[in-house]
């Protein structure tokens, strides 16, 4: 009976006047992970973690297959810079750090803070999937802005040199290099994910964890794919194009410079950060239409994806240098 006793307890305080039977299957589960765990505490931080661990790592290892085989190469941003296995096993290491250095306290210390603001965390029923789609609507809104912003800081001198450098150690990103950063980037830039939620939940007081949930997993899908190195046909940027997307972001890694934002185009274009950007797509795009045979083409590609990236380093140079009041006179 001692063994049992704390589920009792946490029954009568937490579902006391919850008709069961009136529950879909998957909000039964869910209230029986919080009787079977016996604190709301416990139980949150440890659903939040693994969550975050299965849905990054899960959503990682398509790419991983991807980069092993050959056929996708067609499709590679970056054809002649495929991640090796070394590459990314080092890669998983930093990654795994930030996690439990960073992630897994401030993750452990949610279900508090969120209860302070008002969040719902073991409650049920779940809200409407209509509330539920528009509340996460707005919170990419306000990530994307968020992190428009901040990743734009990151790339003044200390901050880029200190913090943000050890994120742009790959020039052609992959996959699991999503959140291969600093655990102070990994905490500022999070930042941006978790505050809209926060925020929200204060001013209006009816926000679920379930919601949060959805939107963290559709945002780690975002970061993860964004890195991935590839554009295919069916990628998402050619059906929504104020989308982002690899495309977009691996421009920003090999380059350096332009596209700050994550999910959405329209900060970059308002603020001409993507001048660069999309001087170097009108010029493959006209590579395209120029009726040049399939290797003179990707002669050309390289060519222009070497000037890119050399000037990518040029421009970090200076950025790294402008932390002595110096600008780098680097050719």
């Amino acid at each position: 009976m001692n063994s049992t006793a704390p589920i009792y307890q946490a029954a009568e305080v937490l579902y006391a006047n919850t008709d069961f039977s009136k529950l879909s299957w998957l909000e039964t589960q869910w209230a029986a992970w919080y009787l079977w765990i016996g604190n709301p505490i416990i139980a949150t931080g440890l659903m939040s973690f693994l969550l975050h661990e299965i849905v990054y790592f899960g959503r990682c290892i398509p790419w991983i297959i991807i980069d092993a085989t050959p056929y996708f190469q067609r499709w590679k941003l970056q054809p002649t810079k495929v991640p090796t296995a070394q590459e990314q096993w080092e890669c998983t290491k930093q990654v795994l750090f930030s996690h439990f250095t960073v992630e897994l306290p401030a993750i452990w210390l949610f279900h508090p803070m969120a209860e302070t603001f008002g969040m719902s965390t073991w409650q049920v029923p779940f809200p409407e999937w209509k509330p539920m789609a528009a509340q996460i609507a707005l919170f990419f809104v306000f990530e994307d802005m968020f992190h428009y912003f901040a990743h734009q800081a990151l790339h003044y001198g200390p901050l880029y040199k200190y913090i943000h450098k050890i994120h742009h150690k790959y020039p052609a990103p992959f996959g699991l290099a999503a959140e291969y950063a600093h655990p102070a980037e990994v905490f500022i830039l999070g930042t941006g994910t978790i505050g809209g939620p926060l925020l929200y939940c204060y001013f209006r007081q009816d926000l679920h964890i379930v919601t949060v949930y959805l939107w963290i997993t559709l945002r780690l899908f975002q970061a993860v794919d964004s890195h991935s190195g590839y554009d295919f046909p069916w990628s998402l940027q050619h059906i929504i194009p104020f989308w982002s997307g690899a495309e977009h972001h691996d421009f920003h890694h090999m380059a350096f410079v332009n596209n700050f934002s994550t999910s959405f185009r329209w900060f970059d274009r308002l603020f001409g950060t993507d001048a660069k950007y999309r001087e170097y797509r009108a010029h493959i795009k006209a590579m395209r239409k120029s009726g040049m045979s399939k290797e003179e083409f990707a002669a050309q590609e390289q060519k222009l994806m070497d000037q890119a990236e050399a000037e990518g380093l040029k421009a970090e140079a200076e950025v790294e240098a402008y932390r002595y009041g110096v600008k780098s006179k680097v050719a």
